[in-house]
């Protein structure tokens, strides 16, 4: 196990090398390939040009004032070729072509840098002797533009311990006196994605308060100073592309001058969502008294003068401009119901905006960067046959819970402008919002976003980052794959958290921080922390706001709710740990990173399932009922001391940032409806059994799940007061085989009794019963029955291995399934850390061709399993509610879809059944899907006699993820997550 982490952490921080551009620190200067940055005596001077790109100049202060934060001591910047006197070694950083120093080391044969001219972001590195200007010696670092130097320059801050997140998550910076670097030469390839970057939305409620009252209180919203700290994060990150805050709380982007000339000076390329064409913020910045309605049928004039103002102020400066015709504040265009109508209107309106860009940029439109969205509603329009030029890119959006609607077909591959992606990390919208905390699966966001690179979704990657803060890692994980998504696969993926914050806090920490991360985003992946209402959010025109209700998680059926409840108390009492081990000077950043996100979930979680249970308990009159309120009172309370506790931070500096009371009509965070109990004066006898989830009704005695011999599991009975005064109690059981784990007790409100069963006394057979007796000391008794399942023939020994029938169900995780059948194209791989069993598997490349579930050798899963029942079955399939990749998929036919997914289920040999991942976007079955990240599907098939037989998935769309499958004979109760694994177990 040792060694098994040892080289899964050199292989990470290999990979992690690799973005450091090949510098790394060492000790004293020993070999010729070492550089002393800052010795005992002195230090490297940073030189540029003065005439080189302004980026140049902003990325030489910032690596200045990077060495001053790990040594505490300056190091000249030299904006030209004279030296302070007695510099021995310099820092040379500039663009090929725009810097004197870069240009005459090219030209004296210094450096070879021909690998990168003409290049898209990329840099050299290179160690030089003696360049000239009596430096002894130089890191030279060349970029093929403006960026490519400014990435390689930062790249080396990253090397000496300056982390792009030390303001954003005040990742602390370990102080060095020296810093002595080794130096390979390196090329770096360009990034995977042409423009790369983030869109603050949803800010309402988090940067736009802050900013306001915090950060930019002169201004009193988000301004220059904030947009600094976005584009300086944004440049650290490899990132070039900015759509700034839209909302109308916000002064808009443009309002303020500065805003874009700060951009410029970090290179960032400024954007927009897809509601805001050629970047003007309609939200905020249209004026109907002086501009006329936002209406292109009768305002068209009046639209197309004011983009034309926009274009002209923002023409200076490097844009990717956005091509759309939506409503005011990100709704649909008023007008025509008609989608031909609306079809004809934005055609227009596209041409229109072409039209302007290529009139006021002077180049052709062809060689402008332009975007087109096909968000909502534009979709069906653009499905209706909306003519885009071929160079714009097209941003394929997300259904906003991170599966992409729809990716480029066959034909649309063979655009010249290719596509993109719009992804959401947070989102203010139906079914629910989820802005409070970003817990989106990373090995979703990779299986996802891979497919759309795969797809030729490699111009833009956008991330609806919400407020930035608490969407840290998504920005850096999304980020990252998008400069180089080839360094990544699922298992990279799915560490990646642990990844980051061992980079952030110290590596010593990776194997607690990627444990704790699995079980963290295995819970929210099962159900976001913001979706634990259980409410929809606008479900009617009356009432908008979330009306929250009991969960599906069952605290009587195969004990999910007591579960997840343990999970996150072990993750929150393994942060609370490692904050009482934190250095001081790493706490600010392991509280915003992990301690606050771990805990908070926990918190939350708890207060909404001990207030369900309080619920419960109040109908069964429960002693326990009040400490169960109380125990919601208290997480409610303690999850405003953290969210205050983390806007205290630092001495303040991120108060006002975080709230739980994000969106206008979200309800999860509300201190549940807690009830009382009416207690009897005396001690009164009660008790529940496992599995008796309907109260009242179904029968009139108390019986445990049936015990298996072929998997042997043990059950509770609780024994609860339902009185003031303590309760005694006492256990008996009918035979010696049937094992309590406690026969006495006195309790004031509830103890709970595991029963077992000793295997080497019980009888054997099909129908062996017993009971046990619950007794109080005022004479009031209950009984419960217990039923043994231990028959004479099959064995143990012949069932080992297989899924076994128990209680009238069998469940199976996909991932641990018995054989597997690949073919040339189809392989099909397991996805950790995702799916309600935490190992999901895919059916095959997204990208590859459909297969026929009706062939003999269609690729599958096969899983053996035995059943003591003959007849129907219903087989109930978990998959990731996965899209149609896309409508015209070269194929047709009576006997085919294009407009649905499909994957194929069948028992041995018998007939396939064909059900989808796939859904209509706001359908009720979609809704339901994104909440829980799973659709559901039942499928009934035939078993013609008892014994043993074979389940197959058959891959029909490749790219299937598929999470679970239940079998159930009509033993299945109610549940969330459905029932735990029956797979046999090894018999010693």
């Amino acid at each position: 196990m040792i060694r098994k982490t040892l080289l899964t952490l050199a292989l990470l921080w290999m990979q992690a090398a690799a973005l450091q551009a090949q510098v790394t620190l060492t000790g004293q200067a020993a070999a010729r390939t070492d550089f002393e940055l800052v010795a005992a005596d002195s230090g490297a001077a940073v030189c540029y040009d003065a005439g080189d790109a302004a980026v140049v100049e902003t990325a030489a202060g910032l690596f200045a004032a990077d060495v001053a934060r790990v040594t505490g001591r300056e190091i000249p910047v030299v904006a030209g070729q004279e030296l302070p006197a007695k510099t021995r070694c310099a820092v040379i950083v500039g663009t090929i072509g725009q810097s004197r120093w870069i240009d005459e080391l090219i030209a004296a044969g210094r450096i070879d840098v021909s690998a990168i001219e003409g290049g898209w972001e990329r840099y050299a590195v290179r160690l030089v002797d003696r360049p000239g200007h009596g430096v002894r010696k130089a890191l030279v670092i060349a970029g093929s533009d403006r960026r490519g130097a400014a990435y390689g320059l930062l790249s080396v801050s990253r090397a000496i311990g300056v982390s792009p997140w030390y303001w954003w998550a005040d990742a602390p910076v370990k102080h060095r006196d020296r810093l002595t670097l080794r130096v390979t030469d390196f090329t770096s390839e360009s990034p995977s994605v042409k423009y790369r970057g983030i869109f603050i939305n949803d800010e309402d409620w988090g940067l736009y308060r802050w900013a306001k009252e915090n950060f930019e209180k002169e201004l009193g919203n988000i301004g220059p100073k904030t947009y600094e700290k976005v584009c300086e994060l944004l440049l650290r990150l490899q990132a070039n592309y900015l759509a700034p805050a839209m909302h109308d709380a916000t002064t808009a982007f443009y309002k303020i001058p500065e805003n874009k000339e700060i951009a410029d000076r970090y290179a960032i390329a400024v954007g927009s969502s897809h509601c805001e064409p050629l970047g003007l913020n309609t939200a905020s910045e249209w004026d109907s008294k002086t501009m006329g309605e936002w209406d292109y049928v009768n305002n068209r004039a009046g639209v197309d003068r004011v983009l034309k103002e926009r274009v002209e102020t923002s023409a200076p400066y490097e844009n990717v401009y956005t091509l759309a015709l939506r409503g005011l504040h990100d709704r649909a265009m008023a007008g025509s119901e008609d989608l031909d109508a609306r079809k004809a209107t934005m055609q227009e309106a596209l041409l229109a905006q072409r039209h302007i860009l290529a009139d006021v940029l002077d180049r052709p439109a062809e060689e402008i960067p332009q975007v087109f969205t096909p968000y909502k509603e534009v979709l069906d329009v653009y499905n209706r046959g909306l003519q885009l030029p071929d160079d714009v890119t097209i941003i394929w959006p997300d259904d906003n819970y991170g599966y992409m609607k729809r990716l480029s077909s066959p034909a649309e591959q063979k655009r010249s402008g290719r596509s993109g992606v719009y992804y959401h990390s947070s989102y203010l919208g139906r079914p629910h919002d989820y802005l409070w905390m970003n817990t989106t699966s990373p090995t979703l966001m990779y299986e996802e976003l891979r497919k759309a690179y795969d797809s030729t979704a490699d111009r833009v990657w956008l991330l609806n980052a919400g407020d930035i803060k608490s969407c840290e890692f998504a920005v850096d994980f999304f980020l990252a794959m998008a400069w180089d998504i080839d360094s990544f696969d699922f298992r990279r993926a799915a560490d990646y958290r642990a990844e980051w914050m061992s980079g952030l806090l110290g590596r010593e920490y990776f194997d607690r921080f990627r444990e704790i991360s699995d079980t963290f985003y295995h819970l929210a992946f099962v159900r976001k922390p913001e979706f634990m209402g259980w409410g929809y959010q606008w479900a009617t025109d009356k009432h908008g706001k979330e009306r929250n209700t009991d969960t599906d998680f069952s605290f009587t059926n195969y004990r999910e709710a007591d579960r997840r409840l343990e999970d996150y108390a072990r993750i929150a009492g393994q942060v609370d740990a490692l904050m009482d081990r934190m250095p001081e000077a790493n706490k600010a950043c392991f509280y915003q990173v992990f301690y606050y996100p771990v805990k908070a979930c926990e918190l939350l979680n708890r207060m909404v399932l001990r207030g369900q249970q309080n619920r419960r308990y109040a109908t069964q009159q429960r002693a326990a009922t009040d400490a169960l309120a109380a125990e919601s009172r208290m997480c409610h309370d303690s999850l405003q001391i953290i969210t205050a506790g983390y806007n205290a931070l630092l001495g303040g500096k991120w108060n006002h940032v975080m709230t739980m009371k994000q969106g206008f009509a979200a309800s999860y965070f509300q201190l549940p409806e807690l009830r009382s109990a009416q207690l009897a004066a005396q001690a009164r006898l009660e008790i529940q059994a496992e599995g008796e989830d309907v109260m009242k009704g179904l029968r009139s005695f108390h019986m445990l799940p049936t015990f298996n011999t072929f998997l042997r599991r043990s059950y509770f009975v609780d024994v609860y007061n339902k009185g003031r005064e303590p309760l005694q109690w006492s256990v008996s059981a009918s035979d010696d085989w049937i094992v309590p784990s406690r026969t006495a007790g006195t309790t004031r409100t509830e103890e709970r009794i595991e029963v077992s069963v000793d295997w080497t006394k019980v009888p054997v057979g099909d129908e062996v019963s017993g009971c046990l007796t619950i007794a109080a000391a005022n004479g009031e008794s209950r009984r419960v029955l217990v039923s043994v399942f231990n028959p004479a023939s099959p064995t143990r020994e012949e069932l080992q291995g297989l899924y076994v029938q128990h209680n009238g169900y069998i469940s199976i995780p996909a991932a641990d399934f018995h054989r597997k059948r690949e073919n040339d194209v189809i392989r099909i791989r397991p996805v950790p850390n995702l799916g309600v069993e935490n190992t999901a598997l895919q059916l095959g490349d997204p990208t590859l061709p459909k297969q026929n579930t009706r062939r003999r050798e269609v690729p599958c899963v096969e899983y053996d399993f035995y059943t003591f029942e003959q007849g129907s079955v219903d087989v109930y399939t978990y998959v990731l509610p996965t899209f149609v990749i896309s409508a015209d998929r070269g194929y047709a036919g009576h006997e085919a879809t294009n407009l649905e997914t499909q994957y194929g289920v069948c028992i041995d040999e018998g007939p396939v059944m064909n059900p989808s991942t796939s859904s209509i976007e706001y359908a009720q079955i979609w809704y339901e899907s994104v909440l829980r990240n799973c659709r559901v599907n039942k499928t009934t098939l035939h078993i013609g006699k008892p014994g043993r037989h074979t389940l197959k998935i058959l891959c029909g769309d490749a790219g299937t993820v598929l999470q679970k499958i239940v079998l159930d004979f009509g033993g299945m109760q109610r549940s969330y997550q459905g029932p735990p694994p029956t797979r046999t177990e090894e018999v010693h």
